[in-house]
């Protein structure tokens, strides 16, 4: 079976074995939401508490013993909150995956953002109130679905052939001999780090080429990730508007809560809705990925970034059989090589890449040059 090492201050070790269940730290200063999270984790035979702390604080202490795999980290605390506690206990606990939760508020939107930074992987927005009826199931499926993402995804990442540039066992599609007339993009974990990597490297590149993503995220953070692209890039950025026209050189990022798509006209415009989850997310990848392979066929550029779940996939897909250019980000590059993995085992993609390899191969394809790329 393999096994992750976790050395915690004081030089002890603990093996974890795939195939246990995941062990998981909940610090959060509600005793009621502690309680309901705590409940949800022992019903999951893949899942453990191995700890309940109320402040960061206590978890920066205990670390070391509890030992966590998953860390779920509230961001405000008394004592010492989330932001602080997390540098803490990344260093203390370097192979722990931390995700951070908070109430739906701009303010927590940015430190969630600020927290990714600073090594979290995921966040999940919260009620408003540890007994709001109505916000704590979605908070329970959002939470659960992310713990056993990440219990699933703990073993150790394989070498070689597989997951690299080359594509290995996976069938690649040939490039599109068009330069992309759009670019679209879709992530979820891990993807709001990636996006800004992806994005700052390849803004110089872009010219009137017009970016569309959709990220998984709930309302309010889809605004502060906006601003954030727009800062590290340079460029606009901003969240979609219904019936916007697309413009060159500009990155619309989705709302939470809303689909987006392309809809035909000159120039093409942006149509958000409301409807029904795709794929259990609003934004849906494919709804985005369809749409732009409709109205820009073998002009359309779709990147898959990190994330857990197969959206994207359709869309990759069908990007591809219109004669466009798919590329994924590969497993060493990723958080979670869930949607990047299911577009390149259905064979949509031209080529698989180390997230700091794909601004390269797209800005040569926005050039009108062969990719060149490195096996």
């Amino acid at each position: 079976m393999a096994e992750t090492e976790v050395t915690p201050p004081g030089g002890r070790c603990r093996r974890a074995i795939a195939g246990d269940p995941v062990r998981v730290m909940i610090v959060d200063d509600s005793a009621v939401l502690s309680g309901f999270v705590s409940r949800w984790i022992d019903e999951d035979p893949d899942l453990e508490v191995v700890a309940r702390h109320t402040n960061g604080k206590q978890a920066v202490d205990n670390v070391a013993r509890d030992a966590p795999d998953v860390i779920v980290l509230d961001v405000d605390m008394p004592v010492m909150g989330g932001l602080e506690a997390l540098p803490l206990l990344t260093r203390a606990c370097p192979k722990a995956r931390v995700l951070m939760v908070s109430a739906l508020t701009r303010r927590n939107a940015e430190i969630s953002l600020k927290a990714l930074e600073l090594g979290a992987v995921d966040y999940v927005a919260k009620p408003e109130t540890s007994t709001e009826a109505g916000g704590l199931p979605a908070f329970r499926r959002e939470l659960m679905s992310k713990l056993k993402g990440l219990a699933a995804d703990r073993s150790p990442r394989p070498r070689g052939s597989g997951d690299g540039a080359g594509g290995g066992r996976f069938v690649l599609r040939p490039f599109s001999v068009r330069p992309p007339g759009v670019i679209v993009v879709g992530s979820s974990t891990g993807g709001p780090e990636a996006l800004s990597k992806l994005l700052a490297d390849i803004a110089p590149s872009l010219g009137r080429t017009p970016v569309l993503i959709a990220q998984h995220m709930p309302p309010v953070f889809t605004a502060a990730l906006a601003e954030r692209l727009a800062d590290v890039t340079g460029i606009g950025a901003a969240e979609a508007r219904d019936g916007q026209s697309l413009a060159g050189g500009q990155i619309h990022v989705a709302p939470g809560g809303h689909h987006m798509a392309i809809e035909a006209g000159a120039p093409p415009r942006i149509a958000l809705r409301a409807g029904p989850a795709v794929n259990f997310y609003r934004p849906s990848v494919d709804l985005l990925f369809n749409s732009a392979a409709g109205i820009f066929g073998s002009r359309t550029l779709g990147i898959v970034l990190t994330g857990m779940g197969s959206d994207g996939t359709d869309g990759a897909t069908r990007i591809a059989d219109a004669g466009g250019t798919v590329i994924a980000q590969d497993m060493r590059s990723s958080v979670i090589w869930g949607m990047p993995g299911s577009a390149a085992e259905a064979g949509a993609c031209a080529a698989i890449l180390p997230l700091g390899e794909i601004a390269r191969v797209a800005s040569r394809l926005l050039a009108g040059r062969p990719p060149e790329v490195r096996p």
